[in-house]
């Protein structure tokens, strides 16, 4: 009982002394989540089907349509719907530039 105590007391002191909850920790906020969506998203889109993902066996010519329920196809079709949403992914990219200029 008094080993259990000891070792729950140091553990306590630790967790105080990493200040998991401390005030000044930056949150992460919706225009961040956005940022970061926005970034993954752009990076989705500029993957060349004829020289990256052909190669590897992620071409939308190999993949058939009982493979759409697997985690490849699910990636898969992430890629080409990204790849299809360029103009609208053009000017959310836009808005995300005038924003941090208006802002700072």
């Amino acid at each position: 009982s008094l080993r259990r105590r000891r070792h729950s007391t140091h553990l306590v002191e630790a967790l105080q002394s990493v200040r998991l909850f401390s005030s000044s920790a930056k949150v992460m906020g919706l225009w961040t989540l956005f940022e970061g969506l926005l970034l993954l998203a752009n990076a989705l889109a500029i993957l060349n089907e004829d020289r990256f993902l052909a190669p590897r066996g992620w071409s939308f010519a190999e993949f058939s349509v009982g493979q759409t329920k697997t985690l490849k196809g699910q990636v898969i079709g992430l890629i080409y719907a990204v790849q299809y949403m360029r103009v609208p992914l053009i000017l959310l990219n836009g808005i995300s530039i005038i924003v941090k200029l208006v802002s700072g």
